[in-house]
């Protein structure tokens, strides 16, 4: 770790919020020389406060602990880019278009990777009125089902999540170009270009 680094990130952090070392250390129950000595790379806050830190200046521990704030490239906020994560422990469904650290549950997570389809993962798909009707052909029992179903065209993403037991099939309103995203819990993401 570079405490030089770090002490520059925590000073930049705190003077982007407007704040004043005293009032950072005020929120933190601990002396103004404290927040000083960690700007000055003389120290490093201690794991305990570390939670509290990180929320006073808007960024997460990792960032505290890395060191470097990464800004994002301004192409990467891309919709056609969109990357899809999901939780093991609980099963929320997160999406994000550029890099991000995402994390439930305590656990960083990693974005899905599309999986090759099978026949065991096929759709159909057909056009009702002015939507896409997308069955799917897959059961929907609480051991093996469809999490979520998402279609993500030129300037949105639509995604409806599924449960257990429910009818395996969805609608969307057609958008302009697009793919379609299944998930399945025990097989991953699939990917249907339209």
């Amino acid at each position: 770790m570079d405490l030089n680094k770090n002490g520059k990130l925590l000073c930049g952090l705190r003077k982007a919020k407007g704040m004043t070392q005293k009032q950072v250390a005020d929120m933190l129950g601990i002396l103004p020389k404290t927040v000083s000595k960690w700007e000055t790379g003389n120290g490093f806050p201690d794991v305990s406060v570390l939670p509290m830190l990180a929320d006073i200046l808007g960024v997460s521990e990792r960032v505290l602990l890395n060191g470097n704030l990464v800004q994002n490239k301004k192409e990467s906020g891309n919709i056609r880019k969109t990357k899809f994560y999901v939780c093991p422990n609980c099963g929320s469904v997160m999406q994000g278009t550029g890099e991000c650290d995402v994390i439930c549950c305590g656990k960083p997570l990693e974005p899905l990777m599309i999986e090759q389809t099978d026949g065991k993962h096929s759709i159909n798909i057909s056009e009702i009125e002015n939507d896409f009707y997308i069955e799917l052909n897959h059961e929907m029992t609480k051991e093996h089902f469809i999490s979520f179903v998402a279609y993500v065209g030129f300037d949105r993403v639509l995604m409806v999540r599924m449960y257990p037991e429910q009818e395996s099939a969805v609608r969307f309103p057609k958008m302009f170009r697009g793919k379609f995203y299944v998930y399945c819990n025990k097989h991953g993401l699939f990917e249907y270009k339209l």
